[in-house]
């Protein structure tokens, strides 16, 4: 049965698209089942207005400056409501909405899509955090305001939403017993790479700015997400083991990336570090494809040991071997294509990365353990049927 009529908006507010990962297979898997799709996110540096990309209709408002304080939160909240309510007046101009996808964080842009809901259309509730769990994770403190508001819109936003989406089993769970959602309203939908579009490429030896060996880390960087971690095991590495021949890439960007270029600096890594900022694919994949060992240094804390780690994922479709922490939705990711440290130990992490860098035999096989398990289980292509299945179901196709 054809879609057409069916109009999706999805709303994302963290990252533009199609530079969010997830949310451009998304569009692309709702436009090839016949969807007509828009999306309302912030823009990137460069990014126009409106454009149309594949077929998709991109949306796009000014970003707000980096979170440097709690208090700006607020501000950035205020700002992402307004934004997302202006952005969604145009596009039900353009064509009425069947029904709205909100990815989080945050929480509170179920207040922008409200007036669409009360016009008739529904909403998905696509959560990529537990927004709770991330403030204790960069603050801590379980009694305060702020983190009884953020309890207070997920609960909100579970309440509103006729279907929610989750990334694993872990945030499942939550949202059946926190969320109080029916089991047959709750599917789960991983993002598992593209297999086809994420594969080897030649390698540059270049990008090996003349160290034997490279280690790569590809993701967002916020306070969260260990990139310190990452750092601070290069130092080890370097100054502590005295390993000069070890080099370590950054790629990407986020409200913590100047502070980790000045930690650089302060630890004397020089030119065994250097940071790409936002990288096109390209670039992307051939630096996948030269380093030895991806790094997924996320530590252990409420937010990361339930959550999918998308870099991960990626690293195992270029057939590159991952150190992380012992976390417990990363087992389930990467199983035997990734070493595992104990958490937060930096010691114990960058020992972990000289003990793998010493058997090119076992990087092979982690390497080509972890495609398969792309190919077999976490591709992309495996997600499609039951995240096209809730919209088929919600719009009655």
């Amino acid at each position: 049965m054809s879609a057409r009529g069916k109009h999706v908006c999805i709303v994302v507010q963290n990252l533009p698209v199609p530079f969010d990962r997830r949310v451009w297979l998304e569009c692309r898997a709702l436009r090839d089942a016949g969807y007509t799709v828009s999306v309302v996110c912030p823009k990137g540096p460069g990014d126009p207005a409106f454009e149309e990309l594949e077929g998709v209709a991109l949306h796009k408002y000014r970003a707000f400056p980096p979170i440097t304080r709690k208090i700006m939160f607020v501000a950035e909240y205020l700002w992402s409501i307004l934004a997302t309510f202006v952005m969604l007046t145009r596009v039900w101009r353009r064509e009425p909405i069947t029904v709205v996808q909100v990815c989080n964080p945050p929480d509170v842009l179920w207040v922008a899509v409200l007036p669409f809901l009360l016009r008739g259309a529904r909403m998905v509730y696509d959560q990529h955090d537990l927004c709770p769990e991330l403030y204790l994770s960069r603050f801590g403190g379980s009694t305060g305001l702020p983190y009884r508001a953020l309890q207070l819109a997920e609960r909100v936003t579970y309440l509103l939403a006729a279907h929610v989406i989750s990334t694993n089993d872990s945030y499942r769970e939550v949202a059946l017993t926190r969320g109080r959602k029916r089991p047959a309203d709750v599917t789960v939908v991983r993002t598992g790479p593209d297999p086809e579009r994420m594969r080897r490429v030649d390698e540059d030896e270049e990008l090996r700015r003349g160290h034997p060996f490279l280690l790569v880390y590809l993701g967002v960087m916020g306070p969260q997400d260990g990139v310190d971690h990452a750092l601070r095991a290069m130092h080890q590495i370097v100054h502590v083991h005295g390993r000069t021949d070890v080099a370590l890439t950054l790629i990407g960007d986020g409200d913590s990336g100047a502070d980790l270029r000045r930690l650089a600096e302060d630890l004397e890594l020089g030119e065994h570090v250097h940071f790409t900022g936002r990288a096109p694919d390209a670039l992307v994949a051939t630096l996948l494809s030269t380093a030895d060992i991806g790094l997924s240094p996320d530590p252990r804390n409420p937010l990361n040991d339930v959550s999918t780690m998308n870099k991960t994922m990626e690293y195992m479709a270029f057939e590159l071997p991952v150190v992380a922490y012992d976390l417990v939705e990363t087992r389930v990711s990467a199983a035997g294509a990734a070493v595992y440290a104990e958490p937060n130990r930096v010691d114990v992490y960058a020992a972990a990365i000289l003990e793998l860098l010493g058997d090119e035999v076992r990087r092979k096989e982690m390497g080509e353990a972890g495609r398969r398990r792309v190919e077999d289980l976490l591709a992309w292509r495996h997600q499609i049927p039951p995240y096209v299945d809730v919209y088929d179901r919600l719009t009655g196709r």
